[in-house]
């Protein structure tokens, strides 16, 4: 449990830097603070890939013990492994637009 609340208490720690970096860039006369979209980008797409990766890997574990387990169920259970690594993929997708939007800062 205290490794948990370290891990989430750096986390944020390291969410909340870029931030402060903007509001004392916008207190200093606007001074560049790109670094900070950069640091989003980057957390956007490797969180994204981590849980994506994390899920995909849950997914095709438990599909291939269910088959190993029943044979004759496995027409059924690979059309929803198949759908299930779609959706999963979906959300990596979906981390990596957030990543493009925030480099080109639109």
């Amino acid at each position: 449990m205290r490794k948990l609340i370290k891990l989430a208490l750096s986390t944020l720690a390291v969410l909340l830097v870029p931030m402060v970096a903007a509001a004392q860039g916008a207190e200093a006369g606007g001074a560049d603070s790109t670094w900070g979209y950069a640091l989003g980008a980057g957390l956007a797409i490797g969180l994204a890939g981590l849980g994506c990766g994390i899920g995909q890997g849950l997914t095709a574990g438990n599909t291939t013990a269910g088959i190993a387990r029943n044979p004759g169920a496995a027409g059924n259970m690979f059309t929803n492994f198949i759908l299930g690594m779609v959706l999963i993929e979906s959300i990596a997708i979906y981390g990596l637009v957030i990543g493009v939007l925030l480099v080109f800062e639109i």
